[in-house]
């Protein structure tokens, strides 16, 4: 895990916490913002430690769409923490193909709440 930060950006080990919260079914959301945000975020360092939430219609457009799938394996090989909300996921039919994935499905309202009060960045999208 690099601790590198641009200079001139401090910071402390509790606040090196990001959560992308992605809930948007466009792609272009995804590929655009949420996931090249996501991966760089971790790759180059910019945050120590890097969570990706899938939550709403994302899940459905993540079990269907090939190209996402594969992003998300670059993030998980990366590091990226991979978690996806069981209620939305289990609403679309498609828990089996996110866990497969390598995403862990699970209900998702009490690790978000956590998230937030244990002071993590959140950037939803």
């Amino acid at each position: 895990m690099s601790n590198a930060q641009p200079q001139g950006i401090g910071g402390s080990q509790s606040s090196d916490r990001l959560l992308v919260l992605w809930t948007s079914g466009d792609r272009e959301v995804a590929l655009k913002m949420a996931f090249m945000y996501t991966l760089n975020a971790k790759t180059r360092g910019w945050w120590g430690t890097v969570q990706l939430l899938v939550w709403g219609p994302s899940a459905i457009l993540l079990a269907q769409d090939t190209e996402l799938q594969d992003y998300v394996q670059r993030m998980k090989e990366a590091g990226v923490q991979l978690m996806a909300c069981k209620a939305c996921s289990d609403s679309y039919g498609v828990s089996d193909s996110i866990a497969a994935l390598g995403v862990e499905v699970v209900y998702a309202g009490e690790p978000l709440t956590t998230f937030l009060k244990d002071g993590w960045h959140v950037v939803s999208v």
